[in-house]
């Protein structure tokens, strides 16, 4: 027994690592990957077996790690956000949930045959677009801000909504409504209306009380993130005791407010809780889907697949349609959100636990509930996953595909890369604190950003643009590295750059932190004070396409400074002493080159003899 269970913990976390990675090599959705890993392990091979192997504990396990994956969600929902977004989320959470669980009941009841309970069943089940799918979908998608706020706030919301509605729908069912229904409008309704609210208040009272506690220094750093995320398990718990589904309403209320409550501390547990998502969200996937058995695939019949097809072309659409008329969202976001719709977790916790509760109770076909469920999971996680990135670029839904450059500091040679990266159609910004310092970039229609990026609002506006690389130019080292520091966690510390701090402080021992700083720009000689003299004394930025006959023609670099590299589709090769291994340009890669004014005039020379021995 305790074989299988390390057997199964070890198998389970390596496997969904590697899915993870293999994903983001690849630029695959993960989900998909962690989903047919779990299939492979469990009813495939037959190594993985969780619900056996760890008998009763393995329902309360999948039921935290979904809290807490919900409760994540929570934490992403400012309502900042909810306001720039408009009515467009008033709908697609009030009025489409309703509408989508009709068509979903009609469509199950008259396509699969079920009876009119199980179809309820299901109608509530598949109205919850997981946040378990959607944010991992949301993190490798460069969505713009208002149509991501959509998905984002459609699938956390309805959620908590979904796993209700499912649970009332049990209640009801399992009442048998001929027979009780003094019984359901005096006591079932009354409590879950009671539950209800005391869900929401367990969720707003104890926000206040650590942003309370946190903001008088009555909590020491080491506690905060253990207590937030241990709270957020009370929490949960204490609210499923007193209706199912209850909980989850409470956890994310939990996340929702102390996110906008903005105590000191949040970014801490927000680093920590992505890192925790991503692993949760891989042990629950591989676990759930190999703890499918093969008598739930076996009964997956073609009224079930028609069914499926039905949920995704006609029931989805349609209620989105619907439930959006009038409101501002454009044929672009109703038709996109109206497509993407991957159902998750939640929806696979609550089919298992509902469907058997129902056919105990007399309904033969509510057996059918689990496989209908597993293949809208299955087939929406497939389709969705990786029809996102295509079907938002072709609406022009997402921000830019090409590898952007940030640049902190409009000083004169910061600029006039930024010019010369812009002029190549490179994605870049340019960003500065003071408007004067910006006005040079923005005649010569470069994008620029006046704001703070160590502020909450810099941060936020940064998130609306593409960016996946940052270089630090302003004068001041010590900011530069704070800059680094604070955005690392988000592009990564191989992605943000600046320039030299000084050769002593580059020393890993006695110099600044590595993780206080970021990798130096070019050699550890090239500081501000570089640069500037070099641009004053006529150095000027070129670009030039790599060819075999441009690599012999600039094969010697007296007059040049090579600083990047940039890969149409792939990334940013910056120049850093700090490199384990150098990028050596390809042909067809855009080169960015600093020349000295003879090495200007040769390049002007080199460049007319490689075009005309290419004519040739």
């Amino acid at each position: 027994m305790a074989y299988d269970v390390l057997f199964g913990v070890v198998l389970t976390f390596g496997a969904g690592m590697l899915a993870q990675w293999v994903a983001w090599r690849l630029h695959l959705p993960a989900i998909v990957l962690l989903f047919a890993m779990g299939l492979l392990f469990g009813p495939v091979l037959g190594w993985l077996n969780p619900s056996e192997t760890l008998g009763h504990a393995f329902r309360p396990l999948v039921s935290m790690l979904v809290a807490l994956i919900v409760f994540e969600g929570g934490l992403a929902l400012d309502l900042r956000q909810l306001r720039e977004a408009g009515q467009g989320v008033a709908r697609l959470t009030m009025v489409a949930l309703p509408i989508n669980w009709l068509l979903g009941s009609i469509a199950a009841h008259y396509v699969a045959r079920l009876e009119w309970g199980p179809s309820f069943l299901f109608g509530a089940i598949i109205v919850v677009t997981g946040p378990t799918v959607i944010l991992p979908l949301l993190r490798s998608a460069k969505l713009q801000p208002r149509v991501a706020a959509f998905l984002r706030w459609e699938a956390i919301v309805n959620d908590p909504l979904g796993a209700i509605l499912a649970a009332v729908v049990m209640q009801v069912m399992l009442l048998h409504l001929d027979l009780h229904k003094q019984m359901l409008f005096v006591h079932t309704l009354p409590d879950m209306v009671v539950a209800g609210a005391l869900s929401v208040a367990a969720g707003i009272l104890p926000a206040y009380l650590l942003s309370y506690l946190f903001t008088r220094d009555l909590m020491p750093e080491l506690l905060k993130v253990p207590v937030i995320l241990t709270l957020a398990l009370v929490i949960f718990e204490a609210c499923t005791l007193a209706m199912e589904g209850a909980g989850l309403i409470a956890v994310t209320v939990f996340g929702m407010m102390l996110t906008n409550l903005h105590p000191p501390g949040m970014n801490d547990l927000k680093r920590t809780k992505e890192s925790l998502v991503v692993l949760m969200v891989s042990v629950l996937f591989i676990l759930l889907a190999a703890d499918l058995h093969r008598g739930v695939l076996a009964r997956l019949s073609v009224p079930i697949l028609l069914l499926t097809l039905v949920v995704l072309f006609v029931v989805r659409p349609l209620g989105i349609f619907l439930s959006t008329l009038g409101t501002t969202m454009s044929w672009q976001e109703r038709l996109f959100v109206g497509w993407i719709a991957p159902r998750g977790i939640v929806a696979a916790a609550v089919a298992g636990a509902a469907g058997i509760k129902l056919a105990e109770a007399g309904y033969p076909s509510a057996e059918l509930v689990m496989p209908a469920v597993f293949a809208v999971i299955a087939v929406t996680m497939i389709c969705h996953g990786f029809s996102l990135g295509p079907l938002a670029r072709r609406l022009h839904l997402t921000l830019s595909n090409e590898p952007a450059l940030v640049i902190l500091g409009g000083n004169a040679w910061s600029t006039d890369l930024a010019a010369c990266l812009n002029e190549e159609k490179v994605p870049v910004l340019l960003v500065d604190t003071t408007a004067q310092e910006l006005m040079p970039a923005a005649r010569l229609g470069v994008p620029v950003l006046k704001t703070e990026l160590l502020s909450a609002a810099g941060q936020e506006a940064l998130e609306e643009r593409p960016a996946d690389y940052l270089i630090a130019t302003t004068g001041d080292a010590i900011y530069n590295g704070m800059v680094c520091g604070h955005l690392a966690p988000h592009m990564g510390r191989e992605r943000v750059y600046q320039v030299s701090p000084g050769v002593a402080r580059l020393d890993l021992y006695r110099g600044l932190s590595r993780d206080a700083r970021g990798k130096v720009l070019g050699e550890p000689g090239w500081n501000y004070t570089f640069f500037d003299t070099l641009f004053s004394r006529g150095w000027r930025f070129k670009s030039y396409t790599v060819t075999e006959v441009m690599a012999d023609l600039l094969e010697k670099e007296e007059n040049r400074i090579d600083l990047l590299i940039v890969r149409r589709g792939t990334g940013i090769f910056i120049r850093s002493a700090e490199d384990r291994t150098k990028t050596s340009p390809a042909a067809g890669d855009l080169a960015i080159s600093m020349f000295s004014p003879e090495g200007q005039e040769a390049f002007t020379g080199v460049k007319e003899e490689a075009e005309l021995r290419e004519e040739a």
